[in-house]
């Protein structure tokens, strides 16, 4: 039985292009093909999906770990993004309001743009009118 020589883990485009060439193969298979693996004092090949899969974000050049916005608390930090709802309805969250220091019971005009909405906020006089 010949010992087959362990390659070099691949990297960056030359892991992408590997992995395309071996579409035909699981992702099992593709992580040994890439030099991913281990061989154990018995003899035992060990694929280590873990680092084959991290290779592949990196190689992808996908940031994982980012930078969080950390306030001291859990949460979620403002996108600046919003979608419409399947109902139609657009949520403005928490974490707006928040940073614009509005209160519940805080009011607005509304008024439509071509594709934007403007909202100005009436004041506790113009509500006593």
């Amino acid at each position: 039985m010949t010992k087959k020589k362990k390659i070099e883990p691949l990297t960056g485009e030359s892991l992408l292009k590997k992995v395309k060439e071996l579409d035909h193969l699981n992702k099992e298979e593709k992580a040994k093909e890439c030099g991913y693996y281990t061989v154990t004092k018995n003899g035992v090949e060990r694929v280590n999906m873990m680092k084959f899969l991290n290779a592949l974000i990196d190689a992808e050049g996908i940031q994982l770990d980012g930078k969080q916005a950390t306030n001291g608390r859990g949460g979620r930090s403002a996108s600046y993004r919003i979608s419409v709802q399947s109902n139609g309805n657009l949520l403005i969250g928490a974490a707006y309001t928040k940073q614009m220091e509005l209160q519940p019971g805080d009011e607005f005009e509304i008024s439509l743009g071509r594709k934007h909405i403007h909202l100005k906020q009436l004041d506790r006089e113009e509500l006593n009118v």
